[in-house]
């Protein structure tokens, strides 16, 4: 039963998590659409922050606590298709960072992406989760 919580947490929180990973770069798209020092401007601001701090640096928090929780469980350890997996979800923990980064510069004036370039990344999320998902559910490399 332990386990069976702890994985619909898991993935409840994950749904959360990347939810904001593909919101966040689209919300820097009509931020920086946005007439610089405007009250447009500071209401994308104000957005970027609430989905950081309500929603995805929490989110984050509990995904890693419960899948490093699930892994202790399962033994996954010891398993390559687990350490892939701890791989990617690092690089998309590595994306949140440097998107709390961005949205830190954009709300003191840096616009250093263009729109091309911040629609691109919501590709990262995306492609990530794909990897994630065959991992977990394929385990490959499992003999």
């Amino acid at each position: 039963m332990t386990y069976a919580w702890l994985k619909a947490g898991h993935i409840i929180f994950v749904i959360f998590w990347m939810a904001g990973l593909f919101m966040l770069p689209r919300y820097f798209v009509y931020h920086q659409e946005a007439e610089p020092g405007s009250a447009e401007e500071a209401r994308w601001i104000d957005r970027e922050q609430k989905l950081l701090k309500i929603i995805m640096w929490p989110s984050l928090v509990v995904v890693w606590v419960l899948g490093l929780l699930l892994a202790r469980y399962l033994g996954a350890f010891s398993q390559a298709w687990f350490h892939l997996k701890l791989t990617a979800v690092l690089g998309l923990t590595f994306y949140h960072v440097w998107l709390f980064g961005y949205a830190r510069s954009l709300s003191r004036g840096m616009r250093r992406l263009s729109g091309r370039h911040l629609r691109m990344l919501n590709e990262v999320p995306g492609l990530a989760a794909a990897v994630i998902v065959i991992l977990v559910v394929t385990k490959p490399f499992m003999g």
